[in-house]
């Protein structure tokens, strides 16, 4: 009886142990929260692969950027926020077109190729390009937008694993900076007012 309470307390340490440990991965890969005091020191240039080669966001310098991380096996925010941002595109004339541009940055690199993701995004928008690359070069963009993702095992199904992650529309203006991160559910109305409105200070 003795023996069996031990292995009972052993057993209830070791679990406290691990949900202690995964409560503190939890909070430590927790995406940032964005507000006027720390929008300052999110963003900035970076480079990934596209299908034509290297892309930098200092390559868009004068236009508006629309930029959403996330993957292509997504089944369900990271459609609709393409759908979005997409239906914002469509509401812009031939000239403010010609002055923005979506990025859709993959953080699924060993599903995703640059040639897989042009087809993907190309099927919402011929304004989107599709950009990833090596993991550290994915997790320093992550980290510099305040972003987050996680891979989550999932032994019962085809897909084998899914992508856990933040879902923003995240706005930089002409000059390369961050200017707004937009929840994914945010109309395509919205989306479009606030493009424009970085298209006024240009």
């Amino acid at each position: 009886m003795k023996h069996r309470t031990l292995s009972t307390l052993r057993l209830l340490l070791v679990l406290t142990v691990l949900m202690l440990i995964g409560l503190a991965a939890i909070f430590v890969l927790r995406p940032q929260t964005i507000n006027s005091d720390n929008i300052t020191t999110l963003g900035g240039d970076f480079t990934l692969e596209s299908h034509a080669g290297p892309v930098s966001l200092s390559d868009y310098k004068g236009k508006v950027v629309a930029l959403y991380i996330g993957y292509a096996s997504c089944p369900d925010v990271c459609p609709t926020a393409l759908a979005v941002m997409t239906q914002a595109f469509k509401g812009l004339n031939e000239q403010e077109k010609e002055n923005v541009a979506g990025l859709f940055i993959s953080v699924d690199p060993d599903r995703d190729t640059p040639e897989k993701l042009e087809a993907y995004v190309k099927f919402f928008s011929p304004m989107l390009t599709g950009i990833t690359g090596k993991k550290s070069d994915i997790d320093q963009v992550v980290k510099q937008y305040g972003s987050f993702y996680r891979i989550v095992e999932m032994n019962d199904s085809a897909m084998g694993y899914a992508v856990d992650h933040s879902s923003r529309i995240y706005l930089i203006n002409t000059k390369g900076k961050l200017y707004k991160p937009l929840s994914h559910n945010s109309s395509p109305a919205d989306v479009l007012l606030e493009i424009r409105t970085l298209l006024a200070q240009k």
